[in-house]
C-alpha cells in the first residue's frame, strides 16, 4: 500500500484551489510559483499560437504582471485561469501589428511549405475546410476585438463566461462578437466551401 508524502512545510496542499492559492501567495509570495507552474505551459502555448516567438518574453510579463498585481485579484468573481488569459490578451494587443503580420505571412508561406496544426485547430472550431492560407488571411483581416474573442475560444478554449471575464465585456458582446468574427471568416472562405462540397 502506497500513501501520499505529505507536503514539505510552506508548500501548499496539491488539492488547494487556484484561487485560494493566489490569496496565500498575498502573505506567502512564494505560493504564487504553484500558479505559474499550472498556467504557464498553457498560456505561453496560446501567445506562441498568437505572437510567435515573442510568446516566452510575453509569458514573463503576464506572469510579472499578475504577480503585481494579485493585490487587485477579487476571489469569486474569476477564475484566476481566466484572469490570466486576459492579461495575456492584454499584452497581445500591444503586438498587434506582429500578429496581424504572422497571419499574413502564414498566407503567404502556406503554399511552400506543410500547414501548420495551430492553423488546423482554427479551422476545426469555426468550421472551415479551407485553404490554411486562406484561413490565415481571414485573421488577419478581423479587429482586434473579433480575432481576441475567436482565439481566446479557439486557442485557449475559455468559455463564454471566461472570455467575458477575461477581457472584461459582457457575455452577450462575447457572443456577438464571437458570431461576427465566424460569419467573417465564413464569408471570407465561403467560395471555398463550396468547391469543397461540389468536388466531394
Amino acid at each position: 500500500m502506497t500513501t501520499s508524502k505529505p507536503p514539505r512545510r510552506g508548500e501548499p496542499p496539491p488539492e488547494i484551489s487556484d484561487e485560494d492559492l493566489l490569496t496565500e501567495s498575498l502573505a506567502t509570495p512564494e505560493r504564487f510559483a504553484t500558479i505559474f507552474d499550472r498556467y504557464a505551459p498553457v498560456v505561453h502555448g496560446y501567445l506562441s499560437r498568437r505572437v510567435g516567438v515573442l510568446a516566452d518574453d510575453l509569458v514573463s510579463e503576464t506572469f510579472l504582471l499578475a504577480f503585481r498585481g494579485r493585490t487587485g485579484y477579487v476571489p469569486g468573481r474569476a477564475p484566476v485561469r481566466a484572469w490570466l488569459f486576459g492579461i495575456a490578451t492584454n499584452l497581445v494587443r500591444r503586438h498587434a501589428r506582429d500578429e496581424e503580420r504572422r497571419y499574413r505571412a502564414f498566407g503567404r508561406a502556406a503554399g511552400h511549405v506543410e500547414a501548420t496544426t495551430e492553423l488546423g485547430e482554427v479551422a476545426g472550431r469555426v468550421d472551415a475546410q479551407a485553404l490554411r492560407d486562406e484561413l490565415a488571411e481571414a485573421l488577419a483581416a478581423l479587429t482586434d476585438e473579433d480575432r481576441d474573442v475567436l482565439l481566446l475560444w479557439t486557442y485557449a478554449q475559455l468559455s463564454y463566461a471566461e472570455i467575458a471575464v477575461a477581457l472584461d465585456i459582457p457575455v452577450g458582446t462575447v457572443r456577438s462578437r464571437l458570431h461576427r468574427g465566424r460569419g467573417k471568416v465564413r464569408d471570407r472562405l465561403s467560395d471555398l466551401w463550396l468547391t469543397t462540397e461540389e468536388t466531394a
